[in-house]
């Protein structure tokens, strides 16, 4: 059996007709945007007070010193964003499909192969135990070979799996946005937010210095886009069947 979620958006009616547990995911997906935002806020604050090394063994000392900020320079809280991630993909999937069932599938199916490309890319837990063998090292050719090892690490830290998740999710929040416009399921506002952050998004963070200024500028309009898809995803858990 199915229920009828009836809201209305800027005065129109819409009807999402969903099984009663998609209600749930509705509300998983809400929450997981608000927490999402605030570990975003976290990594900004480390980032700031205490910027990453920019050398092998800057990371090897730095994980002897704090293992914990050394986990967190190396993305720790990005994992987990990308769990939420997939939690947010899939609530905005299920609100929309019947608004564009192709494009959504595409864009669920690219975002969640792009999320595991990302995990694929983060050697956090293995510098860490690089930096381990390194301090326990005592042989000059052994600590050689332990910071090579760690530059290749860093290497595949911002490499290839690191831009195809950044380039596939871009291209998701291209396919939600004009879906979003023709379902009036979410504000306007919430769809060309989508499309701001897209195209700052275009040029991966790991091109140089236009990478990081276009990365950095993105995060305002990402930010605003998940509190109002959070808001409106708890808005349609909490509705009556």
């Amino acid at each position: 059996m199915t229920s009828t979620l009836t809201y209305r958006t800027s005065g129109v009616k819409d009807t999402v007709k969903a099984d009663p547990q998609w209600r749930g995911l509705f509300i998983s997906g809400g929450m997981a945007a608000f927490a999402m935002l605030a570990l975003m806020m976290v990594q900004i604050i480390v980032f700031v007070v205490w910027p990453p090394p920019d050398t092998v063994e800057g990371y090897f000392s730095l994980f002897q010193k704090n293992w914990l900020l050394g986990l967190l320079s190396l993305d720790l809280l990005y994992i987990v964003d990308s769990i939420l991630l997939v939690l947010i993909y899939l609530a905005v999937y299920f609100v929309l499909r019947r608004a564009g069932e192709s494009s959504m599938l595409i864009a669920l199916t690219l975002g969640i192969v792009g999320i595991a490309a990302y995990f694929a890319s983060n050697t956090a837990f293995e510098m860490l135990t690089l930096s381990n063998q390194y301090a326990a090292a005592t042989i000059e050719t052994q600590k050689k070979m332990l910071l090579m090892a760690g530059q290749v690490m860093l290497e595949t830290y911002k490499g290839t799996a690191f831009d195809i998740y950044y380039v596939l999710n871009t291209i998701v929040l291209f396919i939600f946005s004009p879906v979003m416009l023709r379902s009036r399921l979410f504000s306007r506002a919430t769809a060309y937010l989508g499309f701001l952050a897209g195209i700052l998004m275009v040029i991966p963070s790991t091109a140089g210095t236009p990478g990081l200024y276009f990365s950095l500028a993105s995060l305002v309009p990402w930010a605003i886009w998940l509190v109002l898809v959070g808001i409106r995803l708890l808005q349609l858990g909490r509705l009556d069947s």
